[in-house]
Formats: structure tokens, C-alpha cells, sequence
């Protein structure tokens, strides 16, 4: 069985890394997609993974495609599309490591995946089934995301969802509030960032939208506040979680890596998501935390995830 299975987007970050001797800009190719980002960081903490999914049958699809498979994730899910190009998202980074998009994706091959190229064998043999919601933003891939979820609950996976709100990706923030809610029914295991608490759940403070997700039948809700650590939730009350400070070079992953290593602690402690006491969910999000921090230490996603060996060095 797989300790993780996810599906989504998979794509190319091209982010800034100066400018040349002619003074023109700088792109670095790096591979990511939120998704995938979980993966790899599950399979560096020791987890297996699989990965559902579609890129384009071109050069930057078969680059995505051998990351994977050199990061050990499971690719028997991922589909070649011949007729459309691999999503390409290019990321520009502020002093302080933070990130603005464009995308190329009009449409990218993420979004043409369909219902029935989905892999039933690996989706059932999964122990966790984590989505995002940029599979929502376009047809055919918005109801082969449902039929994933529908397979997956089914089986009895453990639910797993990080919308990661990319706002130039949905056409209004109504139409990405009403498909980022849609899915929420599904869900056991939750994370937002700040910016997306009103809009999955129409309450702005943290812990509104933590209490709202849990009243919709999530078990753990958690709210990335950036440098300030988690907020994490259950039925028995709610509980910041520092972060580990560090100088970020680049926060890309940044919250993909931290999910990793909740997730990784959740498999590794043999829990059910309605079992999850306060103080088990404090303990998930500090090893979450300490992938994070040193995510972010290095440049791009899925090259900056740690190894487990890492991660405990920092929780000693």
C-alpha cells in the first residue's frame, strides 16, 4: 500500500536567478506542482508515494516524469499527453524569498487529465489521498478530481487536501471559493494558508476558519501563518505551533513541505483522523515545521526537500 497517493498538477517552475551579462532576466528550471511537491518530500522522510496526473509528451514533461522516478514516486498514474504542453509557472522572488506567478497554461496538460485515464489500482491501494484544487479550475480534470475522490473514499483512504490558491489560475475568487468548498465534504485531514481561510470558508481569522472546517466534519484543520509557524485544530480546541526561524532563500514548497512531513508523521503514527488529540496534532505540525525550515534554505521545491536524517538533526 501506498502511504501517500496525490493527484494534481505537475509542472515546470522557472524561477528568478538574476539576470545575465546582457542585464536580461534569468530563469532557473525547476520541477514542482503542489502535489507532487508532498510526494517528494514523503519520499525523502522515508514514505512511498504515488502520483496521479497528466503532462505534456515534450521535453519538459519527460524532465518531470524522470524527476519522479528519481525521487522513487510511483509514476504508474501519470499520463503523456501528446496534444497538450506541459503547464510551465515562472516565479519571480522578492529580497525576502517570496514569490509572484505567471503561468503558461491555456490550457497545460494538468488540466486535460480525464476520469477515465484515472489509475483505479493505485488511487484504492493508498493509505492517504491528498488533492489541491488547481485540478477544480478546468474541465476535463475537475471531474476526474471527483471521480479520484470518489474512489478514494470508497476504499477507505484517509482524505487530504491543500487547496493552494493561485489566484491567476481561477477566473474570479467566487468561482475559486465555490470549487475550493466543494470539495471540503470529502475531508479528513485539512491545510490553509491565511489567504485562503475566507475563502474556503468565509471566515478570515485563523481560527474561524479552522472552527467551520471542523463543523463541516474535517478532523484536523491547520493554518500556515508564513514565518510564525501552524495553528492546528481539533474537536478539542486549537493551538499555535512556533515555527523554526531560519533566513529563507526562496519559501517555494514551503507550505507542500511542511504538509509532507504532517503527513509523514500522521502514517508514521499509525493514527485515524478522527482519533487525532490536540497534542498528536501539535506533534504533527512541529515535525511539519522543522521540514519547512529547512526547505526554504534552498532554492526551488522538490530540489530543497530534506532528508529524514535532516529533519530529526533540527528536532533534537
Amino acid at each position: 500500500m501506498f502511504s501517500v497517493t496525490a493527484l494534481g498538477e505537475l509542472l515546470i517552475d522557472f524561477t528568478d536567478a538574476g539576470t545575465s551579462a546582457a542585464g536580461q532576466k534569468l530563469f532557473e528550471r525547476n520541477p514542482g506542482g503542489a502535489p507532487a511537491n508532498v510526494l517528494v518530500a514523503l519520499e525523502r522522510l522515508g514514505m512511498s508515494t504515488a502520483f496521479i496526473g497528466k503532462v505534456g509528451q515534450d521535453m519538459h514533461g519527460e524532465f518531470l516524469r524522470a524527476t519522479l522516478v528519481a525521487n522513487d514516486v510511483n509514476c504508474d498514474g501519470l499520463v503523456m499527453d501528446p496534444n497538450h504542453f506541459t503547464t510551465l509557472a515562472f516565479v519571480a522572488l522578492t529580497e525576502d524569498g517570496e514569490r509572484t506567478f505567471s503561468f503558461a497554461r491555456k490550457p497545460g496538460a494538468d488540466t486535460q487529465l480525464t476520469p477515465e485515464e484515472l489509475n483505479r489500482d493505485v488511487i484504492e491501494d493508498s493509505r492517504v489521498f491528498h488533492v489541491g484544487s488547481l485540478s477544480l479550475t478546468d474541465e476535463p480534470a475537475r471531474s476526474a478530481t471527483v471521480a479520484a475522490l470518489d474512489m478514494a473514499k470508497a476504499a477507505g483512504a484517509v482524505m487530504s487536501y491543500d487547496p493552494n490558491y493561485r489566484d491567476t489560475l481561477w477566473t474570479s475568487p467566487a468561482a475559486a471559493s465555490e470549487q475550493m468548498r466543494s470539495i471540503v465534504h470529502y475531508m479528513d485531514l485539512v491545510k490553509i494558508s491565511t489567504e485562503e481561510c475566507e475563502l474556503l470558508t468565509g471566515r478570515a481569522d485563523p481560527e474561524g476558519a479552522t472552527a467551520e472546517l471542523l463543523r463541516q466534519g474535517v478532523s484536523v484543520a491547520c493554518v500556515t501563518l508564513d514565518a510564525e509557524g501552524a495553528l492546528v485544530a481539533t474537536r478539542e480546541g486549537t493551538a499555535t505551533v512556533p515555527s523554526f526561524r531560519v533566513d529563507a532563500v526562496d519559501t517555494t514548497g514551503a507550505g507542500d513541505s511542511f504538509w509532507g512531513g504532517f503527513l509523514c508523521a500522521f502514517v508514521d503514527g499509525k493514527l485515524e483522523p478522527s482519533d487525532v488529540t490536540l497534542e498528536d496534532a501539535k506533534d504533527l505540525a512541529r515535525f511539519g515545521n522543522a521540514v519547512a525550515s529547512l526547505c526554504v534554505r534552498q532554492r526551488g521545491a522538490i530540489p530543497a526537500m530534506p532528508t529524514l536524517a535532516e529533519v530529526e538533526k533540527v528536532l533534537s
